[in-house]
C-alpha cells in the first residue's frame, strides 16, 4: 500500500478530528441528536403549541412556563432532579400517559402539560401566577 494512499484515508480522519477541536474551541458541540429533536424547532414546538392552545392569554401564560423551564427544548433534562422536556415533567416518563413518543414528540409533551396545568392549577394561566409566587409549578 502506497503511502499517499494512506494519507487520503487519513486525512478525513484529521480533517474532522481538526473539525471537532475547532468546535470544542468554540464551545459548539458535535454529537448525534435524536431524528425527531433534529427536525423540531423552537419556532414549530411554538407552532404547534398555538394551535392546541387557541386562547391567547392562556398561550402566552403556557409560554412563559416552557420557556422558563426548557427554553421550548423538547429533550431539556434536568441535570441534578432529572425532570424532562418542555415542561420538565418529574419524571419525564410520566408523559408516556400522553402518547408513547413522549422523548421526542413536541405535540405529546404539549399535550401532557396542558393537562397537568389544568388538572393541578385550573389553567395555564394560574400555573403561570402560581410558577411567578414560587419559582417552580
Amino acid at each position: 500500500m502506497s503511502v499517499s494512499f494512506i494519507r487520503r484515508i487519513a486525512s478525513p480522519k484529521k480533517a474532522l478530528t481538526t473539525a471537532a477541536l475547532a468546535a470544542a474551541t468554540t464551545g459548539m458541540i458535535m454529537a448525534a441528536a435524536p431524528a425527531q429533536a433534529a427536525t423540531t424547532s423552537t419556532s414549530s414546538a411554538q407552532s404547534i403549541a398555538h394551535k392546541m392552545i387557541p386562547d391567547a392569554a392562556q398561550y402566552t401564560a403556557f409560554s412563559k412556563i416552557v420557556e422558563h423551564e426548557s427554553g421550548w427544548n423538547i429533550s431539556a433534562t434536568n441535570s441534578s432532579s432529572g425532570a424532562y422536556g418542555l415542561v420538565q415533567a418529574l419524571p419525564g416518563s410520566k408523559m408516556a400517559s400522553a402518547g408513547s413518543d413522549w422523548k421526542t414528540n413536541p405535540a405529546t409533551q404539549i399535550k401532557w402539560g396542558l393537562d397537568y396545568m389544568n388538572s393541578r392549577y385550573g389553567s395555564p394561566a394560574d400555573a403561570w401566577n402560581f410558577w411567578q409566587a414560587n419559582g417552580w409549578y
